[in-house]
């Protein structure tokens, strides 16, 4: 287990989420209790699953064995694209209650074009299940700033949290500046590029320079950034590596460096064109 806390942030809604946490995206759900159970003995406390990634039970499951109180493990989910109608998204809601233990912590909406072409409708409905003791706060994912403009412009409550792409591939500094200035924290998905920072010679360069590894150097990036992040790997050592990046820290300069690296690629889809159904 890790020896050093891992940060916190809080959220507009007052709550606090652990920074670091252990990503469940491309875990088949036949493995998925065996990672998580992995990175709960490493040290992880905040768990980021979806209805899309079909292994919600297999993170329940871990979490129940665990032997930790629920009160100390983060669970984030999120609901899935073909659920976006209230009875449809209330139904979902109960399924991954069920399959989490009773308790989700941070529900997100998790691509804004599915069912709908008005985003502020599906947002109204997660208001509702927000309302909820079960649920405690509520967020989106992939929203573009237009579609954080529409909830504002329909008096919308603000999401307490957006999680985009961000690495040093693909910034995203635009939507990260529009959802600071609404108060909304920032979750950085693919925050390693789908492993496309690992062959990169500056970055093993830096890493070299700080006596770190490439995926510890720009974890920490990603967090001197402000952003939320949750690596996954299904290696326990990975794992541990993964954790351990909160007691160092890059200078002004070798962040600069990192974040130079930007060429406006995107290592997933585009929110803006993407409809996927799941």
């Amino acid at each position: 287990m890790s020896t050093h806390e891992v940060p916190t942030v809080r959220l507009p809604d007052g709550r606090t989420i652990p920074q670091l946490g252990f990503g469940t995206f491309q875990i088949a759900p036949a493995d998925t209790e065996k990672a998580v159970s992995h990175a709960l003995e490493v040290g992880y406390r905040h768990l980021d699953t979806a209805q899309m990634y079909g292994n919600e039970e297999g993170v329940g499951r871990a979490v129940a064995a665990s032997g930790l109180s629920r009160d100390d493990v983060w669970i984030t989910t999120k609901l899935n694209n073909a659920f976006h109608d209230r009875d449809a998204a209330m139904e979902a809601t109960e399924r991954s209650l069920t399959a989490l233990g009773g308790r989700i912590d941070l529900y997100l909406v998790h691509w804004p074009l599915a069912m709908h072409a008005d985003v502020s409708r599906v947002w109204e409905v997660m208001e509702e299940i927000g309302s909820r003791p079960e649920v405690g706060s509520i967020g989106v994912s992939n929203f573009t700033a237009a579609n954080l403009d529409r909830l504002a412009e329909v008096g919308a409550s603000s999401p307490t949290v957006n999680q985009i792409e961000s690495n040093p591939y693909f910034l995203n500094d635009e939507l990260r500046a529009a959802c600071s200035e609404r108060g909304i924290a920032v979750e950085a998905w693919s925050p390693l590029a789908q492993g496309a920072v690992f062959d990169d010679p500056q970055l093993i360069a830096l890493a070299e320079q700080v006596g770190r590894t490439v995926s510890q150097v720009v974890l920490r990036w990603t967090l001197q950034r402000g952003d939320i992040v949750f690596p996954k790997s299904s290696d326990p050592a990975r794992m541990r590596e993964n954790l351990d990046v909160v007691d160092f820290e890059l200078t002004d300069e070798q962040m600069t460096a990192i974040s130079a690296l930007h060429t406006g690629t995107r290592s997933g889809p585009d929110p803006d064109v993407f409809d996927w159904r799941g």
